[in-house]
């Protein structure tokens, strides 16, 4: 496929350069919904304003709530957006996946983070990057892919979705739950992350969530020797990780082209800890010893490590605790896990983008792992669909952090990257 040629390039090209000031309107537009996870504001509007452009490009749309997942209420419905139009003939359907919440603004930032203002060539606002600039140019890659050549065969989906910052399910699993990410409705999906717009993502590294709680037994501040401090415990938990579990996992390494390099190596995150005294409260705690003290730890897992070994290794320290220290007790209970993924590089969709970005950039692309997982996971989990990656314009450094931005040159590079890969898939190899 990376020969693939056709005189419909220099076209299309033209059509995107100038479609650039709708795309940076649409960015823009996009950001000033301030879709933030949690709770899941503004999803039902942001949602609307996609269904609405899309209607007028001659899609079928769906509104579809996420109805009964996780954050889902009459308050904040889990609203996506699924379109879908049809070729003049049988072929593969071509399935373009974002997600439409953002993380919250934060402190730090140096302009308003729903403003969307333009600046030296870049676009700021919380989400420009993850990953509603990646959304906008696929939006814009398809129209202009239509303008061009009607005469398509198969079809073309796209979707904004909900929820991914907090693990998918009121989105893409639900979704997937449906049988919209499956076979033979969708044959290869693109999800347009911000992994830079020379790379490919194949996958991602997996996860395991739990929440650990130590017990005790509540008494008098003033007399501790009458109760069981469940404080003390957890401390003994982190020591116990810090001098057994911490210097394992980081002599775990894989062939995975994880990116960063340090996540190359299985880690463990210590998400949250919470015993005794709850603060909210306005005024002095009460002198108890406290009886639970939980952790929430985030664990990230090679494509070389079972989980259930995973699990094994934090139960193992925790049962060596029971055994050794004096009225230790403990329970332990998963949150979320998520299996590692990695498309194989000779897939159909892996094919199309990397000639993509070669005929763009004249250069091969970077094969890249991702250190956190995504929505990919839900397409290979549930809908059993493997020719799925990311690939869009933004650098992923920026996520989440104040002044988060897009450089809207990279957008509309991407946008003719994916406007290619699109026509690829659509008709096949030449």
């Amino acid at each position: 496929m990376d020969e693939f040629r056709h005189d419909l390039w220099p076209g299309l090209d033209r059509r995107i350069e100038d479609m650039r000031g709708e795309l940076v309107e649409l960015t823009c537009a996009l950001i000033r919904f301030p879709t933030v996870n949690p709770p899941g504001d503004a999803y039902t509007p942001c949602a609307e304003f996609i269904a609405r452009r899309l209607l007028n490009d001659g899609f079928d749309v769906k509104l579809i709530r996420g109805e009964g997942t996780p954050g889902d209420s009459d308050r904040f419905p889990r609203t996506n957006v699924v379109a879908r139009i049809e070729g003049k003939r049988s072929g593969p359907t071509v399935h373009f996946n974002s997600h439409i919440d953002v993380v919250e603004a934060g402190e730090g930032w140096s302009f308003d983070p729903f403003g969307a203002e333009i600046r030296d060539g870049r676009i700021y606002g919380r989400g420009t990057c993850d990953m509603k600039g990646g959304l906008a140019a696929s939006v814009i890659a398809v129209e202009a892919y239509l303008a061009a050549n009607s005469d398509f065969p198969g079809a073309i989906e796209i979707s904004g979705t909900v929820d991914e910052e907090s693990g998918g399910y009121g989105g893409v699993a639900y979704l997937a739950a449906q049988g919209l990410f499956s076979k033979p409705r969708v044959d290869h999906v693109i999800i347009p992350e911000p992994l830079n717009k020379d790379r490919i993502c194949l996958g991602h590294r997996g996860v395991w969530w739990a929440e650990i709680e130590t017990k005790g037994e509540i008494a008098h501040g003033s007399m501790p020797f009458l109760g069981d401090c469940a404080v003390r415990h957890m401390g003994a938990v982190l020591e116990a990780f810090e001098r057994d579990l911490f210097p394992a996992l980081a002599r775990k390494q894989t062939s995975m082209p994880v990116v960063p390099e340090g996540a190359r190596r299985s880690s463990m995150n210590l998400n949250a800890i919470h015993g005794g005294q709850t603060d909210d409260y306005a005024g002095l705690p009460s002198p108890n010893v406290p009886d639970s003290c939980r952790l929430t730890i985030d664990r990230r897992f090679l494509i070389e490590e079972d989980l259930a070994e995973v699990k094994r290794e934090v139960v193992a320290i925790l049962e060596g605790l029971k055994a050794t220290r004096p009225k230790f007790d403990y329970n332990i209970r998963d949150i979320m896990e998520v299996l590692p993924t990695m498309t194989q590089r000779n897939a159909l969709v892996v094919e199309a983008v990397a000639a993509g970005i070669s005929e763009v950039f004249g250069r091969e692309p970077d094969y890249v792992i991702s250190p956190g997982t995504y929505d990919q996971k839900h397409i290979a989990r549930i809908g059993h669909l493997h020719d799925c990656i990311a690939y869009g314009p933004g650098i992923l450094d920026l996520a989440h952090r104040p002044n988060e931005f897009i450089v809207i040159d990279d957008m509309v590079e991407s946008a003719r990257v994916m406007a290619r890969a699109l026509h690829m898939l659509l008709h096949g190899p030449s």
